[in-house]
């Protein structure tokens, strides 16, 4: 899978109050399930105090990206009020690779079924304007190994290329480096043919 999707370019919070209950969305982009869990969790423990956090995400969870997991919880509020009106706006925006976790203090007013589903709707929709939703290409990590003589002309070709990496300099240099699908196979023959095949391609 190849094609553009939306997601949001960075991650963002925003607040509103509604009859008293402060609601907080938080929103931020991700590239697999356990990312968007272990973002979920985090927002867990940092507002543990609050009455709810309802979570939602919608992520590609292979790297052919054919498969889209998408998933909800309402926290404890009533049935279909929070996490699915949450869902329901990133579906609304076509926006992948993205969790959201709405938190609620409760304020002493119920808002009903109907006001509930507004502010979670709303919480997300704010966050994701807050965000910024960009079109993004899918990824994958292409992990280099090379010795030290090569490591300056690897460097390079990721820095020309303008990709994200890391590098790790220990006995051998290794390069983590987040490279669009569609150019892979392109990158790593560029590599192969610079260092004479001397590079670790994982």
């Amino acid at each position: 899978m190849t094609d553009t999707y939306r997601t949001v370019a960075e991650p963002a919070t925003v607040e509103f109050v509604v009859q008293g209950s402060e609601f907080l969305g938080h929103v931020r982009p991700v590239e697999s399930v356990d990312a968007a869990e272990a973002f979920v969790e985090t927002v867990e423990r940092e507002y543990a105090d609050a009455t709810h956090n309802v979570p939602a995400y919608r992520v590609r969870a292979d790297a052919s990206g054919n498969f889209l997991r998408e998933y909800s919880s309402d926290d404890g509020e009533p049935s279909g009020s929070a996490g699915k009106p949450a869902l329901n706006v990133l579906e609304q925006e076509d926006v992948e690779n993205c969790a959201v976790v709405v938190t609620r203090y409760y304020g002493g007013t119920n808002l009903g079924v109907g006001g509930l589903v507004r502010a979670y709707s709303r919480a997300v929709k704010d966050a994701l304007e807050a965000a910024g939703v960009v079109e993004e290409r899918p990824h994958e990590r292409v992990e280099i190994t090379v010795e030290y003589d090569d490591s300056g002309t690897v460097r390079g070709i990721i820095e020309s290329e303008g990709y994200e990496f890391d590098a790790t300099y220990e006995a051998a240099v290794t390069f983590d480096v987040r490279v669009p699908v569609a150019e892979r196979e392109a990158f790593e023959n560029r590599l192969r043919s610079a260092t004479s095949d001397r590079a670790d391609l994982e």
